[in-house]
């Protein structure tokens, strides 16, 4: 709870914005917190927060900005030896309550803050100090081979270097917690990150889940498969957040977006955005445009996209089907011709080949169903690229109801859902 303080005159007054404790009263405090000295008291330790709240209770003492300091027991040793030598009033400013009032019900409180210059120099050699620890650090886990790890989604176990698990997350599971190089801390962060995946707790929204599953299907249908920028349990593990005294990577980034606004003398005729890459169905190359991704993929492997279109007469959403099913087979290294599993992807691709099944196709019931309008890969560009020939594309097939956003009876939206069909399917199977 928030520290609450009677007045003279009787009132309360809340120092600080309530919130309920996180322990029982009694209980002991979070293992493995340092213990920090406060500057009056002789022979005091107590954990962060409760210092905090003891300074400004007993000691009508603030110190600003406090999650800015770089090394807090270092500076609060430092001061307590300044305040040893020279009253308070020296170096803090003073900020008087109720100064339209009487005297007697006039405060003084004390403000610690780096407009004082030794204050800033403080701040300024301790920011200095971990920052060159930090990079030392990064360094060692840059020209580290010891790295072992098994991915958090999947089996697969990685050593060498931890540029070879951080780049196979965001590349087979579309999880990217940013560049290796802008990491540091990497095995603690990675540690975080397991034990909320243990705890069934979303990565995103940190939603606690009853099973694997369930968390499973929420990060992927919520897009949660990433972490939260505005969570600060995360920011001491990038580098960013290091660099500039008193400021966070949010505030770092905005400067240097303002920069680049301010600066009216560039020329941005000449300027051209970059598509979103396309992967080829059956390896890893990767094209800008449509007619590209085709061209490569009936040259390397046979697979004639248009010819499927024009011979089954597939509208859009049949394509979106058909590449979502033959991502998902192949995915599973399995030949969609003939239901063949392989052992990995590179067999199937020369059972398609040798076997001459790369265009053929199992009957249309087997992909065109419900569950395949729902991307294999999150991040699928090519269903971007996908079209419906010369046909209007307001024309949408029979099967595929729209409704309008009005509609004041619902019959219509519950006859023809999506999800109905699907459990329909699931009935019949079983």
């Amino acid at each position: 709870m928030a520290a609450c303080t009677r007045n003279r005159d009787g009132d309360d007054s809340i120092l600080e914005p309530l919130s309920f404790p996180e322990q029982p009263p009694d209980a002991p405090g979070v293992p493995g917190e340092e213990l920090l000295v406060c500057l009056f008291c002789p022979d005091s330790e107590r954990q962060k927060d409760v210092l905090l709240k003891h300074l400004l209770l007993e000691h009508k003492l603030v110190i600003a900005d406090v999650k800015l300091i770089a090394d807090l027991p270092k500076y609060l040793v430092f001061w307590r030896g300044r305040f040893l030598e020279q009253p308070i009033t020296d170096f803090c400013s003073v900020i008087k309550t109720n100064s339209t009032g009487p005297i007697e019900m006039q405060e003084d409180y004390f403000l610690l803050c780096d407009v004082l210059p030794e204050d800033r120099v403080l701040r300024e050699k301790l920011q200095q100090k971990r920052l060159e620890e930090v990079l030392e650090q990064q360094q060692q886990e840059r020209e580290d081979r010891s790295f072992q790890r098994v991915c958090m989604f999947c089996s697969d176990e990685f050593s060498g270097n931890r540029s070879s698990l951080l780049n196979h997350m965001a590349r087979e599971h579309s999880f990217s917690i940013g560049l290796p190089d802008n990491i540091v801390y990497c095995n603690q962060f990675l540690d975080a990150l397991q034990g909320k995946l243990d705890n069934l707790q979303c990565l995103y929204c940190e939603k606690t889940f009853r099973d694997k599953t369930t968390l499973k299907d929420h990060m992927r249908k919520k897009a949660h498969r990433r972490i939260n920028a505005n969570n600060s349990e995360y920011d001491r593990y990038y580098i960013i957040n290091y660099l500039e005294l008193g400021k966070t990577w949010e505030e770092v980034q905005s400067e240097d977006d303002r920069e680049m606004v301010d600066d009216g003398d560039d020329d941005w005729s000449d300027w051209q955005s970059h598509p979103v890459s396309a992967v080829c169905l059956f390896c890893e190359h990767q094209s800008e445009t449509m007619e590209q991704i085709y061209t490569h993929m009936k040259e390397a492997h046979g697979f004639d996209l248009h010819e499927l279109r024009t011979e089954l007469s597939l509208r859009f959403y049949d394509q979106v089907k058909l590449v979502n099913f033959l991502r998902r087979q192949l995915h599973q290294s399995r030949c969609y011709g003939c239901q063949e599993t392989f052992s990995c992807r590179q067999e199937v691709l020369r059972h398609l080949k040798e076997a001459g099944h790369v265009m053929q196709l199992p009957h249309k019931s087997t992909w065109n169903q419900t569950q395949y309008y729902f991307p294999t890969y999150e991040n699928d560009a090519l269903l971007c690229t996908l079209s419906d020939g010369d046909e209007d594309e307001r024309n949408v097939s029979e099967d595929v109801p729209v409704i309008s956003e009005d509609v004041s009876n619902l019959r219509a939206l519950k006859q023809n859902s999506v999800l109905k069909s699907m459990l329909k399917s699931r009935g019949s199977c079983r």
